[in-house]
């Protein structure tokens, strides 16, 4: 038997752990944006191009991403790898998609550590890449919508996420997306579900020893982390424990887990001071893919000032795999679950109300990631000022608005789009 209940000879056929490996290593290169960002050019491409999954396995997998804690985006890359290759196919993703970020972190830090007052310089590099991600992800909804909104009720579902999401306060709107997310999963079941279907016959049996050991390993490391075993300060042991434990807690996204990390990094083990926290935040918010490789920046740090260069690339290696496997092992984990639960007609309703709902989150995301790209809106209006805001707009208008064209009408490849719009940026901001 596979090892995989997700896993089918299809799918296994037509990619090999290569040619995944290749898909998402050039994915990793070129995504910048966080979890909206990846989600969408991993759509784009096993999706759209491809052909190797639907968008409702997509949405699915946003969706189990969303109501599970760790890095959606990782999350994400685990599950549409381990749908397509099982184990061997999730390892070989996250291998692929985080490899290009953990070698541009890992120099940036080495310079980091050595050129300090340098770092924040990087950021102005990426200016351009913002707009384009932002063009990216609307592309995305675009193509989505047409597979999902199938009637009138998906269409004010889909409005009504969106409008939750833009209505919840800043300070709570990514804890906001679990809410939401499991809202329109009972609003589906209500909306959608058929009260004389009858359920199809269900896969033979559900592999429970594999899920229930595996959530109780994972179960262990938790209450490991929480009870402050007497490790050595500043070790490789620390290290892995800490971020094990924190990967495990994580809800609602990767900005939500920075002030939860600065506190147990900085103020309870004082390992960096928070103006180096604020530096290492920056760092992984210029380099492609997820912002959690700040685990990767502080893990080298410790240990590269600690023991030098060589323990400072373990210290970093040690770092990102415990901060994305765990969630990883239990997204795969409860992704058997899923398509063991998911053929009865009350979660294949419910499951059209979330994929309702995620659309209209990633709606959401592509107004948020397009807003941080633009100026501050002047205080006072004239003449004047107006004049000087226009001049500062247009270049993201540009970038945003050829990248979009680009996506949609001639549906060019992401790995000229970013890059393209990365050069944009240097020449007109």
């Amino acid at each position: 038997m596979r090892d995989s209940l997700l896993t089918t000879t299809a799918t296994t056929e037509r990619v090999s752990l290569g040619t995944l490996f290749w898909i998402f290593l050039k994915i990793g290169s070129v995504t910048f944006g966080g979890f909206m960002a990846l989600i969408s050019v991993i759509a784009d491409t096993i999706v759209e191009r491809r052909k190797l999954l639907k968008q409702e396995d997509m949405l699915d997998c946003i969706s189990l991403a969303n109501l599970l804690p760790g890095p959606q985006g990782v999350n994400c890359v685990a599950y549409v790898g381990y749908r397509l290759h099982g184990g061997l196919g999730a390892l070989v993703s996250a291998v692929g998609v985080l490899l290009p970020t953990f070698v541009l972190i890992v120099a940036l830090t080495g310079l980091y550590v050595a050129y300090a007052s340098k770092a924040t310089v990087l950021s102005n590099l990426f200016a351009g890449f913002t707009p384009a991600v932002a063009a990216v992800v609307v592309s995305v909804v675009h193509r989505m919508a047409k597979s999902i909104l199938k009637g009138q009720r998906e269409v004010i579902l889909t409005i009504l996420a969106a409008l939750a999401l833009l209505a919840a306060p800043r300070a709570i709107r990514l804890h906001a997306t679990f809410g939401i997310v499991s809202s329109f999963g009972l609003a589906g079941y209500a909306l959608f579900r058929s009260p004389n279907a009858c359920s199809p016959v269900r896969p033979a049996h559900l592999p429970w020893a594999r899920l229930l050991g595996t959530l109780a390993v994972l179960g262990l490391l938790i209450v490991a982390f929480l009870a402050h075993p007497p490790l050595a300060p500043r070790s490789l042991a620390q290290l892995a424990l800490t971020f094990s434990g924190l990967s495990l807690l994580l809800f609602g996204g990767g900005y939500v887990f920075i002030p939860m990390i600065q506190d147990v990094v900085v103020t309870n083990y004082g390992w960096l001071t928070t103006q180096q926290f604020l530096d290492g935040v920056a760092l992984s918010q210029v380099t492609p893919g997820p912002i959690l490789v700040i685990a990767t920046f502080i893990a080298q740090k410790v240990m590269l000032e600690q023991h030098g260069l060589l323990c400072g690339l373990l210290g970093a290696m040690v770092g990102t795999v415990s901060i994305f496997t765990p969630p990883a092992v239990l997204m795969i984990t409860a992704s058997m679950a899923l398509d063991y639960i998911k053929q009865s007609p009350g979660v294949q309703a419910a499951m059209r109300g979330i994929r309702c709902g995620v659309l209209g989150l990633i709606a959401v995301a592509a107004l948020i990631i397009l807003d941080t790209s633009l100026p501050p809106w002047p205080g006072s209006l004239s003449v004047h000022t107006l004049t000087d805001y226009l001049s500062v707009l247009w270049p993201t208008v540009v970038i945003f608005v050829t990248a979009l064209i680009a996506l949609v009408k001639y549906n060019l490849d992401l790995v000229w789009i970013i890059p393209a719009a990365g050069l944009l940026g240097l020449l007109l901001y």
